[in-house]
């Protein structure tokens, strides 16, 4: 006789649902170890997975006592309690492997009842959990040891959500040694409080860049101390992914590099004063012709009583005095120490403001400056004065560059929406191949006069506004400069 069996969706013998059977089918199936001892801890039964875990067969336990098997712990403490009819419950326990090595186990102990309900036995239930316990011990060390770190680190660490008010979630103690604010002033408040726009603005095109391209996230920060100290951060953000790949946080290390900024910004200033000693003879001649012009014309003005030339003089004075307005204006942009302040300004102006310094010494080298420019200006975050070091430095390399005159070639070319290249060709003698490799190298240099700093600065400068330079030269054929920077999406 047989009947349909719901549990194994097939027909069965009622002599299948023997209750020894089902024990024998429940041992060898489940997933845990499972072992029967009596009341003096002498093994009845064990499973196969029992074997698998602490490594003896069945043959060398079955009969035997838990207590010659010490690897194997005891017992004892547990018999008489699951005698009373207690039952224990995952206990996390340590026990050894036949081959000695160590075992994490989720131990259950309940009492093993006959028909009449006396306890006749116990039986253990054993999952090993040495590989979790293992990964917990190795992640708590991790927090201990990044614990130690965030505490004791100077540098200042945050977390922000990527919810749409950007909510500080974290903030290292450090922010307390820094700036004296406990780290509880300012977690649950919107990172927008601490940000300007542009600011805000600069993180969002720097994070799209990351989706796209995977390149760190780098900035640096000014920030005045609460004893009014100007300081500089150099901010690495990292953004935080599930697995799905969505970003539900950034983690920020800021690191101060005032001391590294102080440094670097007197190279720039002992940079920016050869080149203004350089210029000098260029800029004292091209104020030296209209000087003549309104030394001549303002004798012709003494001289003459006739209304309408008077006019005409005064016209050409008043233009002459504007040209030298605009060339001790330049000079004087670049000699004067600024501090670094990122505004949105045009790249052709700046590139228009170099010439204007330049063109002075470009007329006395007989060299034609030739621009191939957009026709409407490109807008980018940058320090303008800065910039206009850099391009000073590259323009007057190339002036210098054509002893016996020629044409210097600046183009400005939006090769994305968000990317813009700036270069600068001279037709001049080029540069040999050995020598390319050391240009850049802070002092040296392959003129008679300067101080060999200028592509150093100007390199460094480039780098802080998220660019990157290129130098291409061939021996008597000429040397082009390509600069590429980050520039505001139009």
């Amino acid at each position: 006789m047989s009947e349909c069996n719901p549990l194994f969706g097939k027909h069965l013998d009622t002599n299948e649902y023997d209750p020894d059977k089902l024990l024998d089918l429940f041992l060898n199936s489940t997933v845990d170890g499972v072992a029967i001892v009596d009341m003096e801890g002498r093994f009845l039964r064990v499973n196969p997975m029992y074997s698998s875990i602490f490594g003896y067969s069945q043959d060398e336990l079955l009969g035997r006592k838990y207590e010659d098997f010490s690897n194997l712990g005891t017992v004892r403490d547990f018999v008489e309690q699951v005698k009373a009819g207690d039952t224990f419950s995952n206990l996390n326990l340590q026990y050894y492997h036949k081959d000695g090595k160590v075992l994490d186990i989720a131990v259950s102990y309940s009492p093993f009842r006959n028909t009449a309900g006396e306890i006749i036995a116990m039986i253990g239930i054993f999952r090993d959990i040495t590989e979790q316990k293992n990964l917990e011990r190795e992640l708590k060390k991790s927090q201990e040891l990044y614990k130690i770190i965030t505490e004791n680190t100077t540098d200042l660490i945050h977390i922000v959500s990527n919810t749409k008010d950007k909510t500080i979630i974290y903030a290292s103690p450090s922010l307390e040694k820094v700036f004296g604010l406990p780290p509880s002033t300012i977690i649950g408040r919107s990172l927008s409080e601490f940000i300007s726009e542009e600011q805000s603005e600069m993180l969002i095109r720097k994070i799209n860049q990351w989706k796209i391209t995977g390149e760190p996230i780098l900035f640096v920060r000014e920030i005045i101390s609460p004893e009014g100290e100007q300081l500089y951060f150099e901010y690495n953000i990292s953004p935080i992914t599930n697995e799905w790949g969505e970003i539900v946080s950034y983690v920020s290390v800021a690191r101060n590099i005032t001391e590294r900024i102080k440094n670097e910004s007197a190279i720039r200033n002992l940079d920016r004063l050869s080149i203004i000693g350089q210029l000098a003879a260029g800029v004292a001649h091209e104020i030296r012709n209209p000087l003549t012009s309104l030394k001549g014309f303002s004798k012709l003005l003494s001289n003459n009583t006739d209304i309408e030339k008077q006019r005409q003089y005064l016209d050409i004075i008043r233009g002459e005095l504007d040209r030298i307005d605009m060339i001790v204006n330049e000079f004087m942009s670049l000699a004067k120490p600024q501090a670094v302040q990122y505004v949105k300004a045009g790249i052709t102006s700046i590139i228009q403001s170099t010439i204007n310094i330049l063109q002075p010494q470009a007329v006395l080298h007989n060299v034609e400056i030739k621009t191939k420019f957009p026709s409407r200006d490109i807008e980018l975050l940058c320090s303008p004065n800065q910039l206009k070091q850099v391009f000073v430095n590259f323009l007057k390399n190339a002036i210098e560059a054509i002893p016996d005159g020629g044409n210097v070639y600046i183009e400005v070319e939006h090769l994305k929406p968000s990317l813009v290249q700036i270069t600068f060709t001279d037709e001049g003698i080029g540069i040999a191949p050995e020598i390319v490799g050391y240009l850049g190298t802070p002092f040296y240099t392959t003129k008679d006069k300067g101080i060999g700093l200028g592509l150093t600065v100007s390199n460094k400068i480039i780098q802080e506004h998220n660019g990157k330079m290129s130098i291409e030269s061939q021996a008597g054929i000429g040397t082009t400069i390509s600069i590429e920077l980050e520039c505001l999406a139009t």
